[in-house]
């Protein structure tokens, strides 16, 4: 069967209706089975706002009124959130405004880290284990996996961006997050592999997989995180996980067969990788138009790249082994220090400010007082005169997400256990 990716051209006045056209240019109907749970997998690559880093207000509503407008019942639809040890995803929900998007529509809000059940791999797949290409060997005894994501549907909701670590991040790399433990920043050094494993898992225990991708801002230069935004009032969606990765690839500069997890995944049958294969609908003429976006790589930051050293450099033999042990707390601690305290508050400031007053910006601004219609937003707002806090507020908040940090690593967590 044709590889499908819907792509198309969107704004804010009428961002509604344009969710709800591309997902039914990608049958999304004909994957997602209307008498199952559907999880809304949600993005938070950065607990607070920043432009292309997670999932935005608007696709989580755009995606769950296409939903509710073809039929799907609302109590059998939910938000979906993992959590890292970097990053807190209740004070992201907040500042990202997932949250009042769930409750408009009253919705489940589920967190995968409290009170859910997690199950051992190989009792939630089989066999299926003795395929993987890393995860067996960085995780020798297995791992554990949410046990209600098993017969559930699932719809990834990532953002158009690079990544440091991946070159772009999309679909593929969304399950990254609800399908490993707190301890997954061990599969850094075999990462593609590991994309490539969950997709495996992916299509072997969900009913349906669906993604849909938000490109009004998209994320050039070292992200997820500390990238150049860039206004693009594009939105993709697809059942292919390859191919609308690749699909953005392509849109961002990339070639899409020379970034490894696509390449990998597109050579085991997992999906379709060469975009020349893959069928567009919707605006195909996008694909014209050249990003031309940074290697990620070619403008990286002092945190990134001291993780490429011990990853894959010469840090590798006297670092890496302390991130397996109860010492791996000081690289959380690092990167709160670096991302959230120095980054965010200095370099990010500027940019932030810049697309706030953006359209998009200005409608994720006064995202709670405005008015909307079937169609999406008639009226902006006005745009913000400097960003939400100030530069000492902002050290405050990330001194406090340093302690929280700290409360819950795992490796912290372990030791009181034993205590």
């Amino acid at each position: 069967m044709t590889s499908k990716v819907a792509l198309i051209k969107t704004t804010p006045r009428t961002v509604f209706a344009d969710y709800h056209r591309l997902m039914n240019l990608a049958d999304y109907s004909e994957v997602l089975n209307k008498a199952i749970d559907t999880a809304l997998k949600i993005n938070i690559s950065w607990h607070f706002f920043y432009p292309a880093a997670s999932t935005t207000p608007w696709q989580l509503d755009g995606v769950i009124r296409a939903m509710l407008r073809d039929g799907y019942a609302s109590e059998l639809i939910h938000g979906c959130h993992n959590r890292t040890v970097v990053i807190d995803s209740r004070l992201g929900e907040r500042e990202n405004k997932h949250l009042p998007v769930l409750n408009r529509h009253g919705l489940r809000n589920i967190h995968l880290y409290e009170g859910e059940e997690w199950i051992h791999i190989r009792d939630a797949v089989g066999d299926l284990t003795d395929s993987f290409l890393a995860l067996n060997e960085v995780y020798p005894k297995g791992f554990m996996i949410p046990k209600r994501f098993i017969g559930e549907n699932i719809i990834h909701l990532p953002t158009v961006k690079t990544h440091v670590f991946t070159t772009t991040t999309g679909a593929m790399k969304n399950a990254f997050g609800g399908l490993l433990n707190e301890h997954r920043h061990w599969t850094h050094a075999r990462i593609h592999e590991t994309l490539v494993d969950l997709l495996m898992i992916q299509k072997k225990i969900h009913s349906g997989v669906f993604a849909v991708m938000d490109g009004t801002f998209a994320g050039d230069g070292p992200g997820p995180r500390c990238m150049n935004p860039h206004v693009k009032n594009v939105i993709l969606a697809s059942s292919d996980q390859v191919a609308i990765d690749a699909t953005a690839a392509k849109l961002m500069g990339f070639d899409p067969m020379k970034i490894p997890y696509i390449r990998i995944a597109h050579d085991m049958g997992l999906g379709c990788g060469k975009v020349e294969e893959i069928e567009i609908v919707g605006d195909p003429e996008l694909l014209q138009y050249k990003w031309d976006f940074q290697n990620p790589l070619e403008e990286i930051t002092f945190a990134a790249k001291m993780q490429h050293l011990i990853y894959w450099g010469f840090l590798k033999k006297p670092l890496e082994w302390s991130l397996r042990t109860w010492l791996a707390p000081w690289s959380y601690i690092a990167s709160v220090l670096y991302h959230d305290m120095y980054w965010y508050s200095i370099k990010g400031r500027p940019r932030i400010l810049e697309a706030l007053n953006s359209d998009w910006g200005r409608l994720f601004h006064n995202w709670e007082n405005l008015e909307y219609d079937e169609q999406g937003f008639p009226d902006l707002g006005r745009p913000p005169i400097d960003p939400n806090r100030s530069i000492p507020e902002q050290m405050r908040l990330a001194s406090r997400i340093l302690g929280t940090t700290l409360k819950e690593a795992p490796e912290i967590a372990a030791r009181r256990r034993k205590k």
